[in-house]
């Protein structure tokens, strides 16, 4: 669905609240990355694109996720934890069960404060069948990289389009952004606009093959992007789904 700018920014904002906690930065030997927490009925995943699990290396721990106040460090180094990622190259997607993350957090005397993605608002194949050839309204939630290379929250508001049986951000989009989640509305059947989480970004011109199945705020500074620079392939949730492992 393209909506209309103005709806365009409320949802982008309501967002930011729902969600802005969901996601995480990951640093890594090669291009920082964003990570995010999903809630599934098999179990609790953090996700994130394959090439940036490939070299992640730590996650960052934003003072908003993490209680009580002052005591988990800035980071969380990977290496620490007994269970890695599952990667699936097909797709272009890892995802990490959190058992470990929790456990290695009581370990330390702090706790996880993050929202999830509800698996409830993943996009289904009819879904993505509905959106037809034409572009409609990308929301990508991620971390960008600062100057001093901090980490901000920032929310690009973008447009999708079908690539066969594939989606496409069409616009290049920052530092930090691919593994952030990309979120769509699609009205239901009384009318109402729905909340969509359209799957996972893709590093640009890194597509897999064609046979793959809050209390924060938007950084002043988030980048406004236009549909140069041959943009990037999305890994749709659905598909993302139907592949994790048991946690």
């Amino acid at each position: 669905m393209l909506l209309e700018p103005d709806a365009e920014d409320e949802v982008a904002y309501e967002l930011c609240q729902l969600l802005g906690r969901a996601i995480l930065p990951v640093d890594t030997a090669g291009d920082p990355g964003t990570a995010f927490f999903l809630g599934h009925p098999a179990g609790e995943f953090l996700l994130t694109a394959d090439v940036v699990a490939g070299q992640a290396q730590r996650l960052g721990l934003r003072s908003s996720v993490t209680e009580p106040a002052g005591v988990a460090g800035a980071s969380l180094p990977l290496a620490d934890l007994p269970v890695g990622w599952n990667r699936d190259a097909r797709l272009g997607v890892a995802a990490l069960p959190t058992g470990e993350l929790h456990g290695y957090a009581a370990g330390q005397g702090w706790r996880w404060r993050v929202q999830l993605v509800p698996a409830a608002v993943a996009v289904t194949a009819d879904d993505l069948d509905a959106l037809g050839a034409g572009p409609v309204t990308a929301i990508v939630l991620a971390l960008g990289v600062g100057d001093d290379g901090s980490r901000p929250l920032e929310v690009a508001v973008e447009r999708a389009v079908r690539d066969g049986d594939r989606l496409r951000i069409t616009a290049a989009l920052p530092a930090g952004y691919v593994g952030a989640p990309v979120f769509g509305v699609r009205p239901d059947v009384a009318g109402e606009v729905g909340l969509r989480c359209l799957g996972v970004l893709l590093p640009a011109d890194e597509a897999p093959g064609d046979d793959a199945p809050s209390d924060d705020a938007p950084s002043d500074d988030a980048p406004s992007h236009d549909a140069s620079g041959g943009g990037h392939p999305v890994a749709t949730l659905d598909r993302v789904l139907a592949v994790l492992p048991a946690s």
